[in-house]
């Protein structure tokens, strides 16, 4: 199944005030996706250890979301991308 992309455009004074700003990447809980997901994809992407994977799962599971990380608007952005090609719904703050 081939996998859709979306381009996303931004212009310059989006791109350097997102340099400045910290920003955070919030894990939302759904109805889709498992913990057994949400752990794999905490490890393989954010380099979460097991155990605080799976804390982070249960966060989200009981209070229904979690910032999962910090950082400049692009960076978060570039992660924000990857988790939700992975199914996960994720949102910058």
């Amino acid at each position: 199944m081939p996998t859709e992309v979306q381009e996303e455009t931004f212009t310059l004074e989006e791109l350097l005030a997102g340099l400045k700003e910290m920003h955070r990447l919030i894990l939302w809980n759904d109805d889709h996706n498992t913990f057994d997901h949400v752990i794999h994809c905490m490890m393989k992407y954010l380099d979460y250890s097991e155990p605080q994977a799976q804390k982070i799962a249960w966060k989200v599971h009981n209070e229904g979301k979690c910032a999962i990380l910090e950082g400049s608007f692009t960076e978060v952005e570039v992660y924000r991308k990857i988790l939700q090609q992975e199914g996960l719904t994720v949102s910058v703050e």
